[in-house]
């Protein structure tokens, strides 16, 4: 049986889009990969707690900035490429004010995308599942706007 190994992911949503950041080479895990608002769950911290911790160190904003949309179930998932079973916690907080974001050392880029186009990114394993946990979305008709559920 592999280790455990807990963490989490949260999302931003704004204007319809989901904001992605591009990892930088000086973190461990996964450099050069995109991926959302991510870190490992820090002892004596509940998950809710680490998302908030993670989103101020990694974009800037703070609690006050951030309306949570949905928690969604936890994903589970065996990454051989750490050989360790991952638990991810999964968020979505919707933000008014995209200037205010402002990446720390662990990311290099930020993008704002549709949520549909994540598989164009070389991305982090899982991240569509990841993404999917807290968000539904439809296009019934490619050429009206999508609209969030």
């Amino acid at each position: 049986m592999l280790p455990e190994k807990y963490a989490v992911t949260s999302f931003l949503e704004s204007e319809n889009e989901i904001l992605i950041l591009l990892r930088s080479e000086h973190v461990i895990t996964y450099p050069g990969k995109w991926g959302g608002i991510s870190g490992s769950l820090d002892k004596g911290k509940t998950a809710d707690e680490q998302a908030i911790v993670e989103i101020e160190e990694e974009t800037g904003l703070s609690r006050e900035h951030l309306r949570l949309i949905k928690k969604g179930e936890p994903l589970i998932f065996d990454d051989a490429s750490l050989n360790i079973r991952k638990v991810i916690y999964t968020y979505l907080f919707h933000i008014e004010d995209r200037s205010k974001i402002k990446i720390d050392w662990e990311h290099k880029q930020l993008k704002w995308i549709k949520p549909e186009d994540i598989d164009k990114y070389d991305a982090m394993p899982k991240l569509k599942e990841t993404l999917a946990q807290v968000l539904s979305w439809q296009n019934k008709d490619a050429s009206k706007k999508t609209t969030w559920r």
